[in-house]
C-alpha cells in the first residue's frame, strides 16, 4: 500500500543526517501512525528504529497501554522500551504539566548520543500551540511554536509531520486498520489544550476555514523574526551572564530591548532546567530589579525561583524547608544535606579520624579561622565572602566534641585543620543547584 505518510517521510529522511532513530510512542492515532509508517520504510529500519513508551500511571489502563504497545512493536519487529514514571501531582503548573515534565525527563534519559528523539506532533498540534502560546502573552519565540528540530538530551528532538494535518494521520490508521489507544484525558475540556482542540477551534474553522493554515503560516513568520532576534541577544549573554556563578547581571538586562530581554531570561533558565515564568511574573522580575541594595527579592513559578541579589539575578530550583535541629555523624563518606546540597571529603576514598557532627547554624556561632588573628562570627564572615543569603542557613558547621572546627569548606580552624591533615584530604561543599 502506497500512502501519502510514508512519501511525506521518506522524503523527509533524506534531507536529514543519518541518526538513529527512536519514536515516542504513546500508542495514540498519531504516534501509531508514525511508527507504523516509518517501520515500512527501510531507510529508517536501517538507522536502528525503536520506541520508548512512557507509562505515566495516571489512568486505571495504563498498564494496560504499556502492554498493548509492546505487542505492537513485537507485530513491527521493533524493539520497545516501556519507561514506568512518578508524576509529581501538585507542583503548581498543573497536572498536564507535571505529566509533561515527568515524560520528557524519562526520555531524556534513555536517549542514546546522537539518536534523534521523533515525535508525531502535526500541523494541528502547532496551530494549537499557538493560539495557547497566543493566550499566556508570548513573543516572536512563543508564537513560533514547536520548532522541526532542537536539541534535546544528548541527541535531538525531531517533529517531521508539523506540516502535515491530523486527518491524513487518522486515515492513515484507518486504511492500515492499526489498533490504537484513546485516552479518556484527551476529551476532558478542563484542559486547555482539548478545550482548544474539540469546541475553539473547531468553531474558528467553521467561520475561517483556513484558520489552521492561516496560524501554521503566522507561526512560521514568528519563527523567522524569533531567530534574528535570536543572534542578538545571543551575542549579549556572555556579557550579562558570570560564568562562576551561573548569575545574570541585572542593570545589562534590563538597558536590553523588551524583543531580547524575555528570551534570553527564558533561555538563561532553561539551560539551568528551570521553566521560563508568565508575562504577570516577568514583569515582576523586573520591577523587583530595582529594588534597595539591602533587600534580596524572591520571585517565584512553578518549579522554579529567582532572587535578586548584589545587582545579579540568581536562578535556582525552590529550597527546600530545613529541618529545625538537623546533626548528622560524618567520617567523611559522600553526605546528602538537607537542602539537597552534598558535602563529602576530597579524595573520596579517605576517611576521618574520628567522627565529626554536622549542624546548621543556629545563630551566634564562631570560629577562629587558620591564620587569621581573631575568632569571627560566622555571620561576619559570610557577610565579607558573599556567600549568598538562600545559602548560609543550608551551610554543613563541623564540631568536633562541641567545637566549630569548619564552615564547611570555606573556614577551618588549626584543629580542624589538623583532622583534615591526618586523613590526607579536604571537605568539598556543593550547596543545592
Amino acid at each position: 500500500m502506497s500512502d501519502a505518510l510514508q512519501q511525506h517521510l521518506r522524503v523527509a529522511l533524506t534531507t536529514v543526517p543519518p541518526a538513529p532513530l527512536c519514536v515516542a510512542f504513546s500508542g495514540g492515532p498519531d504516534s501509531t501512525a508514525l511508527l507504523h509508517a516509518l517501520a515500512q520504510l527501510p531507510e529508517a529500519r536501517s538507522r536502528g528504529l525503536r520506541a520508548l513508551h512512557v507509562d505515566h500511571g495516571l489512568q486505571a489502563q495504563s498498564a494496560a497501554w504499556a502492554e498493548h504497545c509492546a505487542h505492537f512493536c513485537t507485530t513491527l519487529a521493533i524493539p520497545c522500551m516501556v519507561l514506568p514514571v512518578q508524576v509529581k501531582r501538585g507542583a503548581g503548573g498543573g497536572l498536564e504539566a507535571a505529566a509533561r515534565d515527568a515524560r520528557y525527563a524519562a526520555l531524556a534519559t534513555q536517549l542514546g548520543a546522537g539518536e534523534w528523539l521523533v515525535l508525531a506532533h502535526h500541523r494541528d498540534d502547532q496551530a494549537e500551540t499557538v493560539l495557547l502560546k497566543l493566550l499566556r502573552g508570548t513573543g516572536p519565540e512563543g508564537l513560533g511554536g514547536m520548532r522541526e528540530l532542537r536539541a534535546f538530551a544528548r541527541g535531538q528532538l525531531w517533529r517531521p509531520l508539523l506540516g502535515v494535518p491530523r486527518q491524513l494521520l487518522l486515515d492513515y490508521v484507518a486504511a492500515w486498520q492499526l489498533p490504537s489507544i484513546e485516552d479518556p484525558s484527551n476529551r476532558d475540556l478542563h484542559l486547555a489544550r482539548n478545550l482548544l482542540r474539540h469546541d475553539i477551534l473547531p468553531r474558528l474553522v467553521q467561520h475561517w476555514p483556513q484558520a489552521v493554515h492561516a496560524i501554521v503560516h503566522s507561526a512560521a513568520l514568528s519563527r523567522a523574526a524569533a531567530d534574528v532576534l535570536q543572534t542578538h541577544w545571543l551575542a549579549a549573554l556572555p556579557t550579562l551572564r558570570d560564568p562562576a556563578t551561573d548569575s545574570l547581571c541585572v542593570t545589562g538586562w534590563l538597558a536590553l530591548d523588551p524583543a531580547l530581554r524575555d528570551p534570553l531570561l527564558d533561555h538563561w533558565l532553561h539551560q539551568r532546567g528551570l521553566r521560563a515564568p508568565t508575562t504577570a511574573q516577568r514583569r515582576q522580575i523586573e520591577r523587583q530589579s530595582r529594588a534597595l541594595p539591602d533587600q534580596v527579592p524572591r520571585i517565584c513559578w512553578p518549579g522554579s525561583e529567582l532572587r535578586i541579589w548584589k545587582g545579579r539575578l540568581w536562578a535556582m530550583t525552590p529550597r527546600r524547608a530545613l529541618p529545625s535541629g538537623w546533626q548528622a555523624t560524618w567520617r567523611g563518606e559522600p553526605l546528602s544535606l538537607p537542602d539537597g546540597g552534598t558535602l563529602a571529603l576530597q579524595p573520596e576514598r579517605a576517611r576521618l579520624p574520628a567522627p565529626l557532627t554536622l549542624r546548621l547554624r543556629r545563630g551566634g556561632e564562631r570560629i577562629k579561622p587558620l591564620g587569621a588573628p581573631h575568632t569571627r562570627d560566622v555571620r561576619d564572615l559570610f557577610q565579607q565572602a558573599q556567600v549568598p543569603p538562600w545559602q548560609r542557613a543550608a551551610c554543613p558547621l563541623l564540631y568536633l566534641d562541641d567545637e566549630l572546627v569548619a564552615v564547611a569548606d570555606r573556614w577551618i580552624n588549626a584543629r580542624g585543620a589538623a583532622v583534615f591533615a591526618q586523613a590526607g584530604a579536604q571537605p568539598h561543599w556543593h550547596p543545592a543547584p
